[in-house]
């Protein structure tokens, strides 16, 4: 049976999903049902229908590659590559570890986007065909991560001190949403944590509206309907208590 994974985008020429110009290859299904996601159709396992149109169809690692491959020349005059983003890349581990395999045959640079939150033998598989982690993390403290995504952050950092543990590139990216992990106190916890497991280096993603007509599509309810979204300008003082902990915080 040929391999396919059920995607919901490609989109080319992206400047904010690893280094260089990239290819994110969007995958359907997330185990975390976050308040704030700007893409709600990803947590489906289904292909759905958003308006009119389906929001999603099977892709083989064949007809994925050729569309990466069609910008390779970018990648290779600016460093870029291929990003796997989500939803969650993890939940289609197969077909994602498949794909980064064919990718790094190509010799295209590889990273994968992700929670972190699967199991420990599908988090390694998976992870060690990238040459760079972004791993999100969304609270510092237990019962608000679950609040705030539906699951706790147990097996999430377990799995990134895993990757720490394996040598692995990660860049941690803290989505910074108002009146969940925005306050001081939040940042002052994000450093303890972010020092606890050696890491030098933080992306702040500041909170913004881009996903909320998808509800609209999907006839969902939206939790953040109203929020003012944040800018680096909002931040500042986020980003300097961090920065005062020793860590390279940046947008």
């Amino acid at each position: 049976m040929t391999l396919k994974g059920l995607l919901f985008n490609i989109q080319k020429f992206s400047l904010h999903d690893g280094p260089g110009i990239r290819t994110v290859v969007f995958f359907k299904g997330c185990p975390l049902s976050c308040k704030w996601c700007s893409n709600p159709e990803s947590q489906r396992t289904e292909p759905c229908m958003m308006g009119d149109a389906i929001d999603s169809r099977p892709y083989t690692i064949e007809e994925t590659l050729k569309v990466c491959l069609q910008d390779r020349p970018f990648y290779e005059e600016s460093g870029g590559g291929v990003t796997l983003s989500g939803g969650e890349v993890l939940t289609q581990g197969k077909f994602a570890t498949a794909l980064l395999e064919t990718l790094r045959k190509e010799n295209i640079h590889t990273a994968i986007e992700t929670s972190g939150y699967a199991g420990g033998s599908v988090f390694e598989e998976v992870s060690a065909g990238a040459a760079l982690l972004l791993f999100d993390l969304k609270h510092h403290d237990v019962r608000r991560h679950l609040e705030g995504t539906g699951v706790h952050n147990g097996l999430i950092l377990e799995n990134l001190k895993n990757a720490l543990g394996r040598g692995m590139s990660v860049l941690p990216r803290i989505p910074v949403i108002p009146g969940y992990n925005d306050s001081a106190k939040d940042a002052g916890a994000f450093a303890s944590l972010l020092e606890s497991m050696g890491l030098q280096r933080v992306q702040l993603l500041p909170f913004h509206q881009f996903g909320e007509k998808k509800y609209d599509l999907l006839n969902l309810p939206y939790a953040m309907r109203g929020a003012a979204q944040l800018h680096p300008e909002d931040l500042e003082e986020f980003r300097g208590i961090i920065a005062r902990n020793g860590i390279d915080c940046f947008f």
